[in-house]
C-alpha cells in the first residue's frame, strides 16, 4: 500500500524516475567496464586434458589473441565428464568477457543429447564468439596391425562378428566427435564395433600402438606426428570430404569404400551468456585478427587443421544445423553415457 496518503498512481510517477536512473547507472557501469576491457588477464577454459587437439587451438589461438587484446591470455585444462566440467565453468563463470571456453563439437552439439542430467543448456548457456579450427579427424591402426587399409577393417570387422566378437575402437571418450564418428562409420560401413572410450587422446594412442585396442579414432592434430613417423600407428583414412594436406598419401573414408562419408571435428571459443555486447564485440575482433594471421594459419596446417572463418551468430547458425545432425545420429542408434 502507498504510504502518506498517496495514490498508487503517484507512486508509480515517482518510481519511473528512480527505475531510469537505476537503469542509465547499469548502463554507464557496464560502458565504461567495456571501455576498459581488458585491463587484466583473460582465462581460456579447456575442458580436456594437456595434449589433445582442444588444448592445442586453445594454446594456439590465445597466444596469438593476447597480442590483439594486449593482454595475457592463459589456458587452463579443466577436464573431465565429457567436456561438462570445464564448459560448466565458463557457463557460470562472471559474465565479464575475463572466462571464455574453448567449446568442441561434442561439448557445444553432441552431449545435450547423451547425458540425462546436464548442469547447463549449451544452447542458451553461451554466447558464440569464433570458430577457431577444423579438423579432419582420422582412423588409424597400430603399425604392426594387419589391417593395412579401410576394406581390410571392414573385412576384419565381419569376420570377428560372424564368429560373436567385435573388434575394438579407441576414442578420446564418450559423446566426442570422435566417438560420434565411430558410430557413424559403423552405420555408414555396415559393421559393429566395441567401443571403448579414454580420457583424452593421451591414453587413447598408446592403447592403440600398444596393442589393446584394435582401431583409433582421433582428432588428426593429436596423432598426426606418430601417423606420419609410421613407426607405431598407421593412417588409414581421413574422415573428412577431401585428403589433408598434412598426410596427402593417406586417402578419405569416402575413397576407401564408403561413399559419402564427410566428418570434420571443430573447435571454437564461447563466453558466458550475458558477457555486454561491446566486450563480446571486442573478443570478436581479436579473434578474427588472429585467425587471419598467417603465422596461425601455417601452425595450424601443420597440425593438419584449418582455421575457422565463422563468428558470432553465423558460428551459432552453424552449431544449431549441427545439433540436428547429430541428435539424429544419437537417437538413431540409442546412444547414451553410462
Amino acid at each position: 500500500m502507498p504510504q502518506s496518503g498517496l495514490s498508487l498512481k503517484t507512486s508509480l510517477k515517482m518510481l519511473k524516475p528512480l527505475a531510469c536512473a537505476a537503469l542509465f547507472a547499469l548502463a554507464s557501469s557496464t560502458g565504461a567496464q567495456a571501455a576498459t576491457y581488458p585491463n587484466r588477464p583473460i582465462t581460456l577454459i579447456v575442458p580436456y586434458p594437456p595434449g589433445g587437439t582442444t588444448d592445442i587451438a586453445a594454446r594456439a589461438v590465445a597466444h596469438v589473441m593476447e597480442g590483439e587484446l594486449k593482454q595475457p591470455i592463459i589456458a587452463e585444462n579443466h577436464a573431465g565428464a565429457g567436456g561438462m566440467i570445464g564448459m560448466g565453468m565458463v557457463a557460470h563463470a562472471k559474465p565479464d568477457g575475463y572466462t571464455i571456453g574453448l567449446g568442441t563439437i561434442g561439448t557445444q552439439s553432441i552431449n545435450q543429447f547423451i547425458y540425462k542430467n546436464m548442469p547447463y543448456d549449451p544452447s542458451t548457456a553461451f554466447v558464440p564468439i569464433a570458430l577457431v579450427i577444423t579438423t579432419p579427424n582420422v582412423i588409424a591402426v597400430s603399425a604392426n596391425s594387419k589391417i593395412k587399409s579401410i576394406a581390410d577393417l571392414i573385412a576384419a570387422a565381419k569376420a570377428k562378428e560372424a564368429k560373436g566378437d567385435k573388434l575394438s575402437f579407441a576414442s578420446p571418450g564418450v559423446g566426442s566427435s570422435v566417438h560420434l564418428t565411430g558410430v557413424y562409420f559403423e552405420q555408414m560401413a555396415g559393421i559393429h564395433m566395441l567401443h571403448v572410450p579414454f580420457k583424452g587422446g593421451a591414453e587413447s594412442i598408446p592403447a592403440v600402438t600398444g596393442g589393446h585396442v584394435d582401431i583409433l579414432f582421433d582428432n588428426l592434430p593429436s596423432s598426426l606426428a606418430q601417423i606420419k613417423s609410421g613407426t607405431r600407428l598407421r593412417g588409414l583414412a581421413v574422415t573428412s570430404a577431401q585428403r589433408s594436406p598434412a598426410i596427402p598419401d593417406i586417402p578419405t573414408v569416402a575413397e576407401s569404400g564408403v561413399p559419402g562419408f564427410d566428418v570434420t571435428a571443430w573447435f571454437g571459443i564461447w563466453a558466458p551468456k550475458g558477457t555486454p555486447q561491446p566486450i563480446v564485440d571486442k573478443l570478436i575482433a581479436a579473434a578474427k585478427q588472429a585467425l587471419k594471421s598467417p603465422k596461425l594459419d601455417a601452425l595450424f596446417a601443420t597440425q593438419g587443421a584449418q582455421a575457422g572463418t565463422l563468428f558470432g551468430p553465423d558460428l551459432g547458425a552453424f552449431v544449431q544445423k549441427e545439433r540436428q545432425r547429430w541428435s539424429k545420429l544419437i537417437h538413431d542408434r540409442h546412444i547414451q553415457a553410462q
